[in-house]
This record gives structure tokens, sequence and C-alpha cells, in this order.
């Protein structure tokens, strides 16, 4: 079988959707359909997973990635050198927007407020769906400052210590540490002495409630 399809059987079979299966996978719904057609819709060349692709895929299907390579047929190519899945992707940059602000009711997707937009190498936007925001306020001095731009890959959840944007109370999102513990999260600024430490139960968290819209992958300052 090809991984193509492998992949559609697997949605076929659980009642997927490709949103879906991509979220498992902690792929760009982009990049599973690519892997679905095997095609790349720029160069029109198949596709070339790499081994890391093909982890996650596996992982998402609750199998071992061995068993997984083993369906695989002798036709189907698989990616070991960085250089040449560099070249599979078409490293091309992609555009994401930067948003001034996102607030509470609001997918991020429909958020009309873009007001400038960003590049990230093809690589990192296979991993994933992003959006930019540009921070405002001083919380996070002097590592992040005021009109500097992050990068978030949308993610409902993030490892404990991640910096993440998280929407609090239906108030505009805001960028914060987040501290993950038993009972709840905190959420610390890098400007402590300004403002403190915020910390909210579990039931705080649903009732609230406090939502993580993404993690912050990348910090690009601004000199304006």
């Amino acid at each position: 079988m090809t991984l193509a399809e492998i992949i559609s059987s697997y949605r076929a079979t659980h009642g997927l959707s490709m949103d879906s299966f991509a979220e498992m996978c902690k792929l760009s719904k982009g990049y599973i359909s690519m892997l679905e057609k095997n095609e790349n819709p720029q160069s029109k060349k198949p596709i070339i997973p790499s081994l890391e692709t093909l982890k996650k895929i596996s992982s998402s299907m609750s199998i071992d990635l061995n068993d997984l390579l083993s369906l695989l047929d002798g036709d189907q190519p698989v990616s070991i050198s960085w250089e040449q899945n560099k070249e599979n992707n078409n490293s091309k940059a992609v555009e994401i927007p930067v948003l001034g602000r996102v607030v509470a009711g609001i997918p991020v997707e429909a958020v009309t407020d873009v007001i400038d937009y960003e590049e990230i190498a093809a690589e990192l936007a296979a991993t994933g769906d992003f959006f930019a925001l540009q921070i405002k306020g001083n919380s996070m001095t002097p590592r992040i400052c005021e009109n500097d731009v992050v990068i978030v890959r949308k993610q409902p959840s993030v490892d404990s210590g991640s910096l993440a944007i998280v929407l609090i109370n239906g108030e505009e999102a805001t960028l914060k540490q987040v501290i993950v513990r038993p009972d709840g999260i905190m959420l610390q600024a890098f400007n402590p002495a300004v403002y403190p430490t915020h910390f909210y139960t579990c039931e705080d968290i649903k009732k609230l409630p406090v939502t993580i819209l993404g993690k912050v992958v990348e910090l690009r300052g601004k000199f304006i």
C-alpha cells in the first residue's frame, strides 16, 4: 500500500475528517491533503514523506513505526535526508497573517483585524496551522517588547513552561508563560514586578473560561 492509501483508508474506517486527522498527527491539513493525493500542488511531483512525518502518523494511528513501514509497498519512497525532505516540501516561505488582536468568540481564522503578514519556512508550516500576533504592553519585557511579533502554532494545550497565547474571561488574548499544575495553571509574566503571577484552578479554567489558543514558537523583534 502507499501512504496515501493507508491514510485514506484509516480516515474512512474511523470516520475522521481531514482536519481531525491532521490535528491528531500534529501536521497541517494542507500537508495531509498532499500526502493523500501524493502530489505537491506546486511542483506536481510525488510527495516523499520524511521519517519524522511517518512517526507522527504512526503515533496518531497507535501503531509502531516499523508496523507502518511494513505496510508500505516498494514503490513508496521515504526521505531520510534533511536536504531531500527540504526539496520535497519546496521550502518556499509561507505567508501567515499578523493579527492586531484576538478576542473571545471569534475563531482565529475569522479574525479580520489583520495588520501585516509574516513568512515562515515551509518545513515549519507543514507541522501545523499558524498565525502571528503583535504584542501589546510590557508584561514580557525585557525579552519580548511591545510591537514585537510572535509566531504561534494553534493548539489547545502546551507543556509546562511553554509560552502561549491565552484568552481569559473573554478578554483580549495575552502572551504568558504557562506553568501546568495538577490543580490548575499559573500564568507568569517576564516582568513580575509590575505584572504578578495569576493562578487559575481547574474550575476557573472551565467557568471563566481560560483558553489556550496556541504555543509561541518564534519571536521576531521589531524596531518601530
